[in-house]
């Protein structure tokens, strides 16, 4: 990775994990609303280390990004299951109710 991780946080941050990855040195830009691929460009999805998704009704985000960036890391931080058609697409999925946001925070840094 870069010197500086950049990150995109997509969907409403409730468990804190823009916060915990900008307290790792990330340099966090944030999406909320309903994601559009113009949006994803914008906030320079292109270019960014991680693809955070804590709505997983913006599922749909997922294969964009990966069609944007085929270095992305893409991580589902949100209480419900992630829906099929995107699983090989995604890094990881994590439940806020099961690991802390300074805890994810910590290990998609290191």
């Amino acid at each position: 990775m870069s010197s500086t991780t950049t990150a995109v946080v997509a969907g409403p941050d409730d468990d804190g994990i823009g916060a915990a990855l900008e307290g790792e040195g990330v340099d966090v830009t944030r999406l909320d609303g309903v994601i559009s691929r113009p949006q994803l460009e914008e906030a320079g999805v292109v270019g960014v280390d991680l693809y955070v998704l804590t709505d997983v009704g913006q599922a749909t985000t997922i294969p964009i990004v990966c069609d944007l960036n085929d270095d992305v890391r893409t991580v589902v931080y949100a209480r419900r299951t992630v829906p099929e058609f995107v699983k090989g697409q995604l890094d990881i999925a994590i439940d806020p109710q099961l690991m802390d946001a300074h805890v994810v925070a910590d290990e998609l840094v290191e």
